[in-house]
This record gives structure tokens, C-alpha cells and sequence, in this order.
């Protein structure tokens, strides 16, 4: 991938890359969430799925994957995805960018990227769960095709929960 201005490129998670990825999901989450989940819930849930354990287990799996995307070789956004089981499903996981680089494209890139990995795969949707409270995010993906399938309320330990939209889209 490129562009007329800076190379553009997204590429599988390395574990070279697991220092950078943690910097980008600490910077974005912190700038992004403390009005939606407060920075409590912020450092038990980057604690809890940017740990070495988490980021390596999406390296050379079968079922998940876990991109980086690079403008002048920098990295500046992440998306994962895995097989949702029993399903048909491709779940987004993951699909963040830095507030510097939104508005150029990019995110819809990394989705478009996910959404070929599922059509590649077979698979016969794409769902994600975001925040009830997360407007950007609903409102990106609602433009890119996806609706509400249900409201959801989950328990992820530590005395938090996550209050959420199960958002799905088909694969054509």
C-alpha cells in the first residue's frame, strides 16, 4: 500500500513490534477513553490485552490475527480480528489509530483490510462490541455498514464492565 504523500503500509504483528504497539494503545487509550471508562478501567484493560502473552498469542495463530500500520515507517494504528467459533462470524477486536493520523483514511483501510481477511476466509459477517458512550467510533462504524445487533453489559473483572453495542455487518 501507498500514497502519494507517505508510504503507507499494514503488516502482521511482529514480536518487535509489541513495545511499539503497547505505546500506541497506552497513548490512544489515554487520550481517547478516560471521559468514557476513566483511567482505572484504562490501565486494567491495556494491562489485561497488551501484555506480551496476548500480543504474541495473535503471532502465527490460525485462527487470529493482529495487524500494525506504518505511515513513513512509523507506527501509528493496530487492528485485530479472530474467527468468532460457531458462528460464520469474523470478530473485530481491535482497530485503533492515533487522533494525529484519523481523518485520512486509515482506519477505513484497516477495516477494509479486516473485511477481506473474513470474505477471504468465507465468513458471512463482521462483528465488533463497542462502547455505548464511544460516538466517534459508532458513528464510523455505522458509515461503514454496520448496525446495532444488541446492547450488551459484560463483567471483565476488577470491578469494571464494559457497556456496549454488539455491532455486525454481512460480507458480500
Amino acid at each position: 500500500m501507498s500514497s502519494t504523500t507517505q508510504p503507507i503500509a499494514l503488516a502482521p504483528l511482529t514480536v518487535a513490534d509489541m513495545p511499539a504497539v503497547r505505546r500506541l494503545a497506552h497513548a490512544i487509550w489515554h487520550e481517547a477513553y478516560p471521559a468514557i471508562i476513566g483511567r482505572d478501567q484504562i490501565d486494567f484493560m491495556l494491562a489485561a490485552r497488551c501484555n506480551d502473552a496476548v500480543l504474541g498469542g495473535s503471532i502465527d495463530a490460525a485462527d487470529r490475527w493482529f495487524d500494525v500500520l506504518r505511515v513513513a515507517g512509523e507506527p501509528v494504528g493496530y487492528c485485530s480480528c479472530s474467527r468468532a467459533p460457531g458462528s460464520g462470524e469474523l470478530k473485530l477486536e481491535q482497530l485503533y489509530l492515533l487522533a494525529a493520523h484519523r481523518g485520512r483514511g486509515l482506519g477505513r483501510l484497516m477495516l477494509e483490510h479486516v473485511e477481506r481477511r473474513g470474505r477471504d476466509a468465507g465468513l458471512r459477517g463482521l462483528v465488533l462490541q463497542v462502547n455505548r458512550r464511544n460516538v466517534p467510533a459508532i458513528r464510523f462504524y455505522r458509515n461503514a455498514g454496520f448496525v446495532v445487533r444488541e446492547e450488551a453489559v459484560f463483567d471483565i473483572g476488577g470491578g469494571f464492565v464494559m457497556d456496549d453495542f454488539i455491532m455486525a455487518k454481512p460480507l458480500g
